[in-house]
């Protein structure tokens, strides 16, 4: 009973009614709350007695001397404050969180930001935004999709803009891919190496699964100088590729950024042929809310 009287005092109460109690409560005095308040008199004194039918409870005592407030009246004066302060923090955390200063950003990516500027955006990014939680989340490309499908990631950094309808993308930079082959190799020494001449090698690529875009690409950078790559172990990252090209496994065609990998026993080489460019992308659901994804792509442009 107490708790469906207390919730139908709730419904009939506005936050006016509030404001206008507390402001009553200082002043002491209602053609000075009036003026404070910027209304008239009997507008006020109309709400205090619907704020008191409401509540349930005398919160005033009025006689000539003034006004005074009842016991009732000091008690709900606290619970007041009290409630206006939340609701003026759960305005100002809105505000924040629609401004994208608060919050939690899942991010994934691929292992080639590792080494092209991702630990650097995500320190400026913490620095500027000290209140955002980032999850990051290492995912293939083909994994990265499904997750943002099924809203498990808010932002993905991926080496593919072949994407469902449900997602959208913009390009974030691109780079050269590079022979990759154990430094016993005999290309390993010369200054380039023509993609043509590793025909006859075993290749070691990415996953046909875990982005078959992008190993659609090599592929077909092969089959443009005469030749399908001898396939004998794929990798589901791409360090796990280079990994193996440096145990001799096999050669491969990797983006530039794994040369800064540090894995003792592979060798990067530019190639012969004017090839495309390695692409790296960040993608979003389009119906998600924009805040947060901008404020951490603007940190990388320095915005």
């Amino acid at each position: 009973m107490a708790t469906s009287a207390a919730a139908a005092a709730l419904s009939r109460v506005e936050l006016r009614h509030l404001r206008y109690f507390l402001a009553l409560a200082e002043e002491l005095h209602f053609g000075r709350a009036a003026q404070r308040l910027a209304m008239s008199q009997p507008p006020l004194s109309v709400a205090l007695q619907q704020l008191e039918a409401a509540v349930g409870a005398r919160l005033l005592d009025r006689d000539s001397k003034g006004v005074r407030l009842t016991p009732a009246g000091e008690s709900f004066r606290t619970s007041a404050q009290a409630l206006l302060g939340r609701f003026e923090d759960a305005c100002a955390q809105a505000r924040e969180v629609q401004a994208g200063e608060v919050g939690r950003l899942r991010l994934g990516f691929v292992g080639s930001t590792l080494f092209h500027g991702l630990p650097d955006w995500l320190q400026a990014f913490q620095a500027s935004h000290p209140r955002v939680e980032v999850v990051v989340i290492e995912l293939n490309s083909q994994d990265q999709i499904q997750a943002l499908l099924q809203e498990e990631l808010d932002l993905a950094l991926l080496h593919t803009d072949r994407l469902p309808p449900a997602l959208a993308c913009e390009a974030l930079y691109d780079e050269p891919f590079l022979a990759c082959l154990p430094e016993t190799h005999a290309a390993a020494a010369k200054r380039r190496v023509a993609l043509a001449s590793l025909s006859d090698q075993p290749f070691i690529l990415f996953s046909r699964r875990g982005s078959p875009d992008y190993h659609a690409r090599i592929v077909e950078m092969c089959r443009q100088q005469g030749f399908y790559p001898r396939l004998q172990h794929e990798g589901r990252h791409w360090l796990s590729v280079v990994s193996l090209v440096a145990r001799g496994l096999g050669v491969s065609i990797v983006p530039a950024a794994f040369r800064e990998a540090g894995i003792q026993g592979a060798v990067f080489k530019p190639l012969a042929e004017t090839m495309e460019r390695s692409r790296v992308f960040a993608a979003w659901r389009q119906d998600s809310a924009p805040a947060l994804r901008e404020a951490f792509l603007a940190a990388r442009r320095g915005g």
